[in-house]
């Protein structure tokens, strides 16, 4: 499978089988297009008014090359790897901990209906985390590293659980020979000199939640009586930041239709020194904010306005990293990764308060997907067996979509919450998908070529 496109002044070509990345010429470029449209002879009688019979035969020949090196036009031979995979057993790799179903803010696109997930406002009680620690070491089989995300509602306003937490956890991984890897995604709000060193000392990954300008933030971000969060947030996360000495943070915003123009919110973000940044578009439909297919041209043109932005800050020695840009095109994943993604409903899960299991925090407070709990465990192993057999090759849009070895399927609750079926496909954000992973190509192949590489294109191979 061949997707072609230009970007940036390049002709891009994508083998997606194989994971070949090709930057070729013009002639090539039209060759590959017509390639299986059209016989040699009558692509040659397309072309020869453009480009000398020499040029046209020298790009048959290397294509032809290619394709007999299986760099182009390869086949897809990973169906039946991905069968065998399926029958393996499941390791537990990660629990997100809702230690919180309660929120300081109301932010009115919330997907967790402003914290509590429609479910009762509670935090979750230390036996029910130490229960977690322990569920997660018996569930993680022979896999050494694993990891604790803490997450709500606003997960700081039971912040003496997590420390014990992490504590506890710390204090039993050597008897299990196990390490542990603890994240927290927070709004902000409740950030203090204390809890910001032991965030920047205890968590490897924190995630904080600002949308970009003052203005866009605080008419979607506010308080329960209408205030702004903004002039909380920002210089907290800012001090945070400056003491994670480089361990892994990145501030995580949602664009809605209100701000389209969200590079402005990406460029104001670096203006505030913050060099992890994340936009993703808002989910839901029907509200005044939500994103509809119409507006997708102007999104488009909004991702390739921000890759230029990312390119020159880049040029001029400022790299910023834009989280859906950030496609490791040389030494990316394997290919299980690849064919999964996240691993909600078997390796990653979720807990609630009460020790409910769920396949990812956003199937939380739906009943029909709870899977178990703590102290039964996993009650549902088919259903979690069908989240482990609901991947790129049993998605019927997705299996002959190019882009399915770089987006891995998208998100199960997405699809879920669009079209009623975890195998489904949310056709608007799949094209926001493919405009995204489109960029990121182009921004590797750039940062490449910066770095006097002459890339032959027989290097551009995913790993």
């Amino acid at each position: 499978m061949v997707h072609i496109y230009k970007l940036n002044g390049f002709n891009i070509v994508v083998d997606s089988n194989s994971g070949t990345i090709h930057v070729v010429d013009n002639v090539a470029y039209e060759i590959i297009k017509n390639y299986n449209k059209n016989t040699q002879e009558e692509i040659i009688n397309k072309l020869k008014e453009r480009f000398s019979l020499r040029e046209i035969t020298e790009a048959f020949d290397e294509i032809e090359y290619m394709k007999k090196e299986g760099m182009l036009f390869s086949k897809d031979e990973f169906e039946n790897i991905a069968k065998k995979w399926e029958k393996q057993d499941s390791r537990v790799k990660a629990l997100c901990l809702n230690v919180a179903h309660i929120c300081n803010l109301r932010c009115k696109y919330c997907f967790a209906s402003q914290g509590n997930y429609k479910t009762k406002e509670m935090l979750m009680p230390f036996e029910i985390a130490r229960k977690a620690v322990e569920f997660l070491i018996e569930n993680s089989g022979t896999l050494k590293n694993i990891e604790i995300d803490f997450f709500g509602g606003e997960p700081l306003l039971n912040f003496d659980v997590i420390r014990r937490t992490v504590d506890y956890a710390r204090s039993i991984e050597n008897k299990y020979d196990k390490k542990f890897f603890f994240t927290i995604t927070t709004n902000g709000t409740l950030l203090t000199d204390e809890i910001i060193d032991y965030l920047n000392e205890n968590m490897g990954n924190v995630v904080i939640s600002i949308d970009g300008r003052k203005e866009i933030h605080d008419a979607m971000r506010c308080y329960p009586d209408g205030r702004g969060s903004y002039d909380d947030i920002v210089p907290k996360a800012q001090k945070l930041v400056r003491g994670r000495k480089g361990k892994q943070y990145y501030i995580r915003g949602t664009f809605t239709a209100k701000n389209l123009d969200f590079t402005n919110d990406v460029k104001h973000l670096a203006d505030l020194g913050f060099k992890e940044i994340s936009l993703e578009p808002v989910t839901g439909k029907g509200e005044e904010w939500s994103i509809t297919e119409k507006m997708l041209p102007r999104i488009f043109e909004e991702y390739e306005r921000l890759a230029d932005y990312l390119i020159e800050s880049w040029k001029r020695g400022k790299d910023i990293k834009f989280y859906h840009f950030n496609l490791n095109i040389f030494e990316g994943p394997c290919f299980y990764k690849r064919l999964t993604g996240c691993g909600a409903g078997y390796e990653y899960l979720a807990v609630t308060p009460t020790g409910d299991i769920y396949p990812c925090h956003q199937f939380v407070g739906l009943e029909e997907f709870k899977l178990g709990d703590l102290l039964k465990g996993i009650e549902r192993k088919d259903f979690s067996q069908y989240f482990r057999e609901s991947h790129i090759y049993s998605k019927e849009k997705c299996k002959n979509c190019w882009a399915k070895f770089y987006c891995s399927g998208g998100c199960h609750a997405d699809a879920y919450f669009s079209t009623g079926d975890i195998r489904g496909t949310n056709n608007l954000y799949c094209e926001l998908q493919k405009k995204k992973i489109e960029c990121a190509i182009m921004l590797q192949i750039i940062k490449k070529l910066g770095t006097g590489c002459k890339l032959p294109i027989k290097e551009m191979k995913l790993s």
